[in-house]
Order: structure tokens, then C-alpha cells, then sequence
């Protein structure tokens, strides 16, 4: 799965990397503990509308950074916190669910991360692990996205959120968890943002084994499972026997 993740960099580098344009209107914040329901940068591609808000299909699509609240609310769905429960999308029934198969066929996203947070458990023990890439890059999470407005106000702003893609962990990362978010690579924007195709089957596929052996598996601070420590800290190797050691140390 990917319940947490971090994402620091600012949309001025964000822009170059996704080769879009901001239109975070300031919103967007380094984040270095990513939690469900926050609001946070991703990467669209869509056809401007007119005035009107007629979608301008004639129009060549543009890719832009937007703030989105992790959680997906389906269109139809009655209650907004029903979001809480739809913080990943499972790539192997994604098609066949009702809350996802319309996201999937015409609300793509990308994701932006430095990189995930997991939990390997031994026992009644869960180790903390960072997963990220070795040269600063941007790990791209395939997602979905909804827009959301309660059934008696068609005036109320919309509620824009979304849903990352998992597959099944593969390569080294089953070391740690059996699951991981669906990693886009860059050769697959193009064909994932595409506002005008709807089957991307040949794209909710495990991650290729040269991007997931390239992952450095960074064990981390427990620090990282309360979410509200939130900083560069949380991104530090510290190995496991170390830490215990900070812990039993006698206070002076």
C-alpha cells in the first residue's frame, strides 16, 4: 500500500521536471510526512474550457501542477469522509469498481514524491523504511482524481481529490511489504496524463525492475509513525540498532 509519503520540492522545480505550468496559487508546501486528507501537489493534463466552462476538446491539452486532498470522494458519493477509506486504488480491480472505473478512464494523475514510507514487520515489531530514488528525481505515483460538490448546493466550490495506484511489490521492496504504489515512469506520462485516451491496461503494470532495483530501502527513524514529527529528520538513515541504542540510553 502507501499510506505516507514525502514530498519538499517546490513547484519552481516541479514545473521543469513535469514540464508543466503552476497553478498551485501558492498553496503548495514542502511536506516531509505526507498523511491521508492532506492537501498536496499533482500533475494533470487537461483541455481548457471557455467562459462558460465548456471544455475546449479542439483545444491541445495542458499539463499543470494542482492541489488535491489525498482520499478519493467519488462524484456520486453522499458523504465526503467516506475519502478517509480511498487513499489507494488497487491497479488489479481498478476497472471494475464503481469509485474508481470513471477516474480511471478520463481523471488521471501523476503524483510527485521524493519518496514512500513503509513498515516492515517482524514479530510484534515494525520497522520504518524509506524508499527513494538515489539521484533527487521525482518518483511519479500513477493516480486518479475526482470532483466532488454536495447533491443540494451546485454553487459550493468543488472538492478536488485523489487516490494512488498500488500493485504488487516486486524486486527488493517485497522485503519489506507485499504492496506498492504504482510508480509511473517518465517514457509513460505522455500516455498516462492523456485526457482523450481512456484504456491504459498496458500501463497498470508492476514497476520495471530497473526502476524498482535503482530504489534506495532506507531504514529510518520510528520517528516517522506519528504525524505530526514532520521534517528533513524523518529522511535520515538510521539503522535500527542505532536507534535503540538513542532510546536506552540513560538521561543525564
Amino acid at each position: 500500500m502507501c499510506g505516507r509519503y514525502a514530498a519538499t520540492k517546490d513547484p519552481a522545480k516541479l514545473i521543469e521536471e513535469f514540464d508543466a505550468i503552476d497553478l498551485t496559487e501558492g498553496h503548495a508546501r514542502a511536506d516531509h510526512n505526507v498523511a491521508p486528507t492532506k492537501n498536496v501537489v499533482t500533475v494533470v493534463q487537461r483541455h481548457p474550457r471557455d467562459e462558460e466552462g465548456q471544455v475546449l476538446e479542439d483545444e491541445p491539452a495542458e499539463r499543470s501542477l494542482r492541489m488535491m486532498k489525498w482520499g478519493l470522494v467519488p462524484f456520486w458519493a453522499k458523504d465526503p469522509s467516506v475519502g478517509s477509506r480511498m487513499i489507494n486504488t488497487r491497479a488489479e480491480t481498478a476497472a471494475e469498481k464503481p469509485a474508481f472505473r470513471r477516474a480511471l478512464t478520463s481523471r488521471r494523475c501523476l503524483v510527485p514524491a521524493d519518496g514512500w514510507f513503509e513498515w516492515r514487520r517482524t514479530g510484534k515489531e515494525k520497522e520504518p523504511f524509506y524508499m527513494t530514488a538515489p539521484d533527487d528525481s521525482s518518483i511519479a505515483f500513477g493516480g486518479i482524481w475526482e470532483s466532488w460538490r454536495p447533491k443540494d448546493d451546485d454553487n459550493a466550490a468543488p472538492l478536488i481529490t485523489f487516490s494512488i495506484i498500488t500493485t504488487d511489490a516486486a524486486g527488493q521492496l517485497t522485503d519489506v511489504h507485499h504492496r506498492m504504489p504504482l510508480i509511473v515512469p517518465r517514457s509513460h506520462w505522455d500516455g498516462w496524463l492523456d485526457p482523450d485516451r481512456e484504456d491504459v491496461t498496458d500501463l497498470l503494470v508492476p514497476t520495471p525492475d530497473d526502476i524498482v532495483a535503482s530504489l534506495e530501502l532506507r531504514p529510518i527513524s520510528s520517528l516517522v509513525n506519528n504525524v505530526r514529527n514532520n521534517g528533513p529528520e524523518l529522511l535520515k538513515r538510521v539503522d535500527p540498532a542505532q536507534e535503540g541504542a538513542l532510546f536506552d540510553a540513560p538521561k543525564s
